[in-house]
């Protein structure tokens, strides 16, 4: 198999299950807010695990093509934010940190997912290596989607979860730092090309692949 050929083949292998992880990560964020009194999401018609309501054409297919074919060969990208309204929450500060929690969550919960049909693939006798990879990329992709989104910088999710952690006043200040989100964002993604910013988030999805594969790891034996 040649490269583009190969090209071709991560492209197919990781088309459904990022596609699947970047729209259900942003679902989430929708459902936990709602359930916390915030329906901004579904009046807008954003409160659904149908991918095409999600997809943006930049995050969801441009950005994790580039990514697979640039020396990273790392599956990532983003979806349209599903819209919250954050002081429509009973109580935002504290609401706002489930919120954005919902999101790398439903990353894991979709890792695990993918590692049980992985894991029941292989028992059952599976040989077929197509739908082994696609279940592995599943694992892969949620896996980085979570760790990733952990980082702790607005406007990713692990910084809004500090954001409602913190002392008000402070929180306040942290949370300026989204205004400067999509510079915020591109600099991470060039940060990735560098060696200590690259090894800590490998680390962190290290970690979070561990915890998927955990549970699994009798019937792997």
């Amino acid at each position: 198999m040649n490269d583009f050929d190969q090209v071709i083949r991560n492209i197919a292998v990781y088309a459904i299950p990022v596609l699947f992880a970047i729209s259900l990560h942003e679902a989430a964020h929708g459902y936990v807010a709602r359930y916390f009194g915030d329906d901004t999401a579904e009046k807008l018609g954003r409160l659904t695990p149908n991918p095409m309501r999600h997809i943006d054409l930049f995050g969801t297919i441009i950005l994790p093509v580039l990514l697979l074919l640039s020396p990273l060969n790392m599956a990532f990208g983003y979806a349209k934010p599903v819209p919250v309204d954050f002081n429509r929450l009973r109580n935002p500060k504290k609401q706002m940190g489930f919120v954005a929690a919902a999101g790398p969550a439903a990353n894991f919960a979709m890792g695990l997912g993918w590692m049980l049909l992985l894991v029941l693939m292989i028992n059952l006798g599976v040989t077929e290596r197509f739908p082994i990879e696609v279940c592995r990329a599943g694992v892969i992709a949620n896996a980085v989607m979570c760790a990733f989104n952990l980082i702790p910088i607005p406007p990713l999710d692990g910084g809004r979860i500090v954001t409602s952690l913190l002392p008000r006043d402070l929180a306040h200040k942290f949370a300026s730092i989204e205004r400067l989100g999509p510079f915020i964002f591109i600099g991470i993604i060039l940060l990735l090309n560098t060696g200590p910013f690259r090894a800590l988030v490998g680390a962190l999805v290290g970690i979070v692949m561990t915890l998927i594969e955990l549970p699994f790891r009798p019937f792997l034996s």
